[in-house]
């Protein structure tokens, strides 16, 4: 059984993983849902090191815990990795790919506000959004916290070459193995692969759902039921 540190994407608190809680619990595990500056308690001035200081925080909370990065997450699981290399067992990235040193951690829309409000559907038309219906869409879109103009846009910093011994496990929901290990996706999103493409233990996994779903929050049952194979397929179950 594992400690599992979940970390939410972008616009969404740690109640997002309710529903993921209780299914981990029911497998034995010890879920920590990362209760994020700027997203929980909405803090307009919250940064991005307050966030990697809260991730750290669960993280040496845990035993050897596993470390979940939702979406943009990815990153801050990945920070979490090089961070604690010693410490951290395995990362679980699911439909993202970490940013590479040096780039913005994700200001990947418009600034209003001194923050990166949620920009509508029409960005992620596609496989993004396929499964989820209208009524889906509109109870996130109430929900969306804006992101911290000092969270979006601070420049990523990776230090210790060691993370490229954490096994990861890349969750491929709405793109194939095959887009990853060709870098197809990275690219699209404008970070690329480079930021995993040494770790030397790495797993592809696809699953037939999209990318969006989760943005119901990882606490829709379909979230809920990704995380549960990515469990068992890495191995932590």
């Amino acid at each position: 059984m594992a400690d599992v540190v979940l970390i939410a994407g972008l616009w969404m608190g740690a109640s997002a993983w309710d529903r993921v809680v209780r299914e981990l619990e029911e497998l034995g595990h010890r879920p920590l849902p990362v209760q994020l500056p700027g997203a929980d308690d909405r803090s307009s001035s919250a940064t991005l090191a307050d966030q990697v200081e809260a991730v750290l925080e669960a993280v040496d909370s845990a035993q050897s815990p596993v470390v979940v990065g939702h979406s943009a997450a990815a990153t801050l699981a990945w920070i979490a990795a090089d961070r604690r290399p010693d410490s951290v067992r395995q990362v679980l990235l699911v439909g993202g790919f970490p940013t590479s040193d040096g780039r913005p951690y994700a200001d990947f829309f418009d600034i209003v506000d001194d923050a990166m409000p949620f920009p509508g559907w029409e960005p992620f038309e596609g496989p993004d959004s396929a499964d989820l219906d209208e009524e889906a869409k509109q109870r996130f879109a109430a929900s969306a916290v804006p992101v911290p103009t000092d969270v979006a846009t601070a420049t990523v910093e990776l230090r210790d070459p060691r993370r490229f011994q954490v096994p990861v496990t890349l969750v491929c929901p709405e793109f194939s193995p095959e887009d990853a290990r060709q870098d197809r996706v990275g690219r699209r999103a404008g970070v690329g692969q480079s930021a995993t493409g040494r770790v030397r233990g790495h797993r592809l996994r696809a699953l037939a759902d999209d990318h969006m779903s989760g943005r119901d929050g990882p606490g829709d049952p379909r979230e809920s039921r990704r995380l549960r194979v990515a469990a068992v397929q890495s191995g932590i179950v």
